[in-house]
């Protein structure tokens, strides 16, 4: 019980930490904070974080791989969370993904997007889907960390938008390591911005921005992002995975 009590202390004053800066950021940026949610990457750590966060107030957690985010959403099932996919997907997980997660961010191919169509139909569900843009790709090439090229993403949207079960929700995008963006978020999300404002113009629904993460987040929400996915900052650096 004093491990619980002790953990339950370190998160909440880490979330006080991160929530502090999305609050400056957002000042900084002239925007209000409540245009910026805020998306607790979950990965590696137990159900029983995810828990904790939920008494904290955290309602948004995210997790990056299938087999853990299944077992983990089925543990916490009785809480009201919105559960996020922001993993790169491989088309044979669609089926699994569908049945939990509420919003998928590593839309990159209309391959995928017919998967996830045909598996969210029979759970009666409709996903909030985000086209992920690779800055770091050449044209029509996908990104090392996956993600559709820029010249892609009106192609993935159009077919989220079609599809049975899914919403075109938005955008998103995670700041490139190689290419002309590395070590430039700020440009990068302001890049990801301009796309998103073009995306708007087709489907104006599709206001979803999902960038910045615990380094990057002040970058993020100065160039629009409406949800900050942050991980390490609030629940404290990854365990190393053997």
């Amino acid at each position: 019980m004093t491990d619980v009590i002790a953990r339950r202390a370190e998160l909440a004053e880490n979330l006080a930490r991160v929530e502090e800066r999305i609050a400056d950021a957002c000042a900084a940026a002239g925007r209000s904070r409540d245009e910026v949610t805020l998306i607790v990457v979950t990965k590696t750590y137990p159900a029983a974080d995810v828990r904790l966060l939920a008494e904290l107030g955290v309602r948004h957690v995210a997790e990056n791989r299938d087999q853990e985010a299944a077992a983990k959403a089925a543990e916490c099932a009785d809480i009201p969370l919105t559960w996020h996919f922001v993993g790169q997907l491989q088309t044979n997980k669609a089926r699994s993904v569908a049945s939990y997660a509420d919003v998928v961010h590593s839309v990159d191919r209309p391959r995928l997007v017919n998967a996830l169509s045909g598996a969210a139909r029979p759970h009666g569900r409709e996903l909030d889907c985000l086209v992920q843009v690779a800055l770091d790709a050449e044209s029509e090439a996908a990104g090392a960390r996956g993600g559709a090229a820029p010249e892609s993403v009106a192609t993935v949207a159009d077919a989220i938008d079609a599809a049975q079960g899914l919403r075109l929700a938005g955008v998103m995008t995670v700041a490139p390591l190689t290419g002309p963006y590395a070590g430039r978020p700020a440009s990068a999300f302001d890049r990801l911005r301009e796309i998103s404002t073009s995306l708007c113009t087709r489907h104006p629904a599709a206001t979803m921005v999902s960038a910045g993460m615990s380094s990057d987040l002040e970058e993020a929400v100065a160039a629009g992002a409406t949800h900050v996915r942050v991980g390490s900052a609030v629940l404290g650096e990854r365990p190393r995975l053997g």
